[in-house]
């Protein structure tokens, strides 16, 4: 029991720490000129590019890389599909409403997870972890009210926000699966060359040029790959091994409290009554759920 404690904050601190640094991804984005889609591409290709080292560096990785079944290599290409219209959905989303609406919209991936989670996984929410969450959805409703954005214009990124927060939440949930046997390494390695993939298929597809940018686009999809992609995502998979994925959806939702903050400092993007409300709202709800795993026999259920 005294083990299974440890192991559940030490991946709490972790989730939190991975949070942070993906809510940093909208601040990365803004200043890149590049389409969705190829600032995508940047980040997926940089990732796959650093973590190819450690993937067929190690004599233990690369056994178990090379033999993996056809089957799991589907799903976790699959699942960096997923990845990969979530990244283009997120970021033409914030070409079109704030940052805050946007970083809250994409963040109620907790509601599909959860819903996925009861459905495909049979797993039961306990009444008190439902309130958890309304709670959070709450906060984000209420940050997402606060938005002074452009009439149809905003909602349109609203809604893009709103189908990269389903696509991530597929992703999740299957990576819940691939997790249970394959290590974060291997898994993560896979599901990015996934994503890299579509997001090139996708630029070929739309006639999008992948070259011709700035320096400070460059500059900035490495950013995204170190610290939003092998800092955050790659720990938000390592994390699936021990809690449960409707509490890293939900501790996800603390995202748009940190780029709120960081984009006042930045772009003077002053979060107004509503949204300062809505924050303490989203990291009251987080801690609850936090609370409630930890009283829980089994933080990982």
């Amino acid at each position: 029991m005294e083990t299974g404690r440890k192991q559940y904050w030490r991946a709490t601190m972790a989730l939190l720490a991975a949070v942070f640094t993906c809510s940093m991804s909208s601040i990365f984005f803004k200043y890149m000129t590049a389409p969705s889609s190829a600032a995508a591409a940047y980040r997926l290709g940089f990732t796959v590019l650093l973590l190819t080292p450690a993937a067929l560096g190690a004599k233990k990785t690369r056994r178990e890389l090379f033999s993996l079944k056809a089957r799991d290599v589907a799903l976790c290409f699959l699942s960096g599909a997923f990845l990969a219209f979530h990244f283009y959905s997120w970021f033409e989303s914030l070409n079109h409403t704030s940052i805050t609406s946007s970083t809250v919209l994409v963040n109620t991936e907790v509601l599909f997870a959860a819903f996925g989670y009861l459905f495909f996984f049979h797993k039961r929410l306990k009444g008190k972890e439902i309130a958890a969450i309304a709670v959070t959805f709450g906060g984000s409703v209420v940050i997402a009210m606060a938005d002074s954005g452009g009439g149809g214009h905003a909602l349109y990124g609203d809604l893009l926000a709103l189908a990269a927060a389903f696509f991530t939440a597929v992703y999740t949930l299957i990576g819940v699966r691939e997790r249970e046997y394959m290590s974060t390494t291997v898994y993560t390695y896979v599901l990015y060359w996934g994503s890299f993939l579509t997001l090139l298929v996708l630029n070929l597809v739309t006639g999008t040029p992948l070259l011709g940018y700035g320096a400070i686009d460059w500059a900035m999809g490495f950013c995204l790959a170190v610290f939003c992609t092998l800092l955050g995502h790659s720990v938000f998979s390592w994390c699936l091994k021990y809690l449960a994925p409707t509490y890293v959806s939900t501790a996800k939702l603390a995202e748009p409290v940190f780029a709120s903050a960081v984009a006042f400092v930045l772009f003077g993007e002053a979060p107004g009554l509503l949204q300062t409300l809505g924050a303490a709202i989203v990291l009251w709800g987080v801690c609850l759920y936090a609370c409630l795993l930890y009283t829980s026999p089994s933080p990982r259920d």
